[in-house]
């Protein structure tokens, strides 16, 4: 079970979500994650604003026993895991078609640096893509779908200087298609490039938007003594 299982292309992330229990131990949790990064793996760990957890552990590697591993570690550390996410990099279709260069394409699957500095709000979401009657994306022209998309990067690009995001697909991974990680300078450009961009019609139309849960990044340790353990 410890031999590698990886993706062909890109990494894996999942996002576990946790409530510290009596029994944490933060120097268990401070070694796993050691051990993870020692692995090669990018670690954002962040103090999740509201009660639907303490605690987030956003972790990308190529190598999903290595993922797992963490997450055992994690729970013997005495992290209660109420929540998780788990999907994959991946460059869409349609920014292929639309021509996206070859290096923003690589920056897409493989991130360089999480957080981007200064960037310290934090944000995720899942999202589906709608399949009603009259509304079902997957029977729209490809064409279609991609200027829509295009639509809907323009309006996120107007916010380049405040926001950066990961996108991750979760199609046959989790219950939602894809996963939004946004990262912010203010609370409140969080607010405003997510109100602004669900007036496109790839949102307004097609959008079906999983709980959001917001926080506090930064590193491991800022973010335990944040949470005053």
């Amino acid at each position: 079970m410890t031999e590698p299982l990886e993706v062909s292309v890109g990494l894996t992330v999942v996002h576990l979500f946790g409530k510290l229990t009596a029994s944490f131990d933060r120097a268990a949790l401070e070694a796993a994650c050691a051990r993870f990064e020692h692995a090669g793996g990018m670690l954002v760990p962040v103090a999740v604003l509201g009660h639907k957890a303490d605690l987030c552990l956003m972790a990308l590697h190529r190598d999903a026993v290595v993922l797992r591993q963490l997450q055992s570690a994690s729970r013997c550390a005495g992290v209660e895991l109420v929540d998780s996410f788990v999907s994959v990099t991946e460059v869409s279709e349609y920014a292929v078609a639309s021509g996206v260069p070859e290096a923003m394409q690589q920056m897409r699957l493989y991130p360089k640096r999480l957080p981007p500095p200064g960037k310290r709000a934090w944000c995720f979401y899942p999202m589906s893509k709608r399949r009603d009657p009259g509304a079902n994306w997957f029977r729209e022209d490809f064409d279609d779908r991609r200027s829509m998309m295009e639509e809907h990067g323009h309006s996120g690009r107007a916010f380049g200087e405040r926001i950066s995001q990961l996108v991750t697909a979760s199609t046959g991974l989790d219950d939602y298609e894809w996963g939004v990680t946004l990262f912010a300078n203010h609370p409140d450009d969080l607010k405003a490039v997510v109100y602004t961009m669900r007036f496109d019609e790839a949102s307004a139309v097609y959008g079906i938007f999983g709980r959001f849960i917001s926080g506090v990044s930064g590193s491991l340790d800022e973010v335990l003594d944040l949470l005053s353990v």
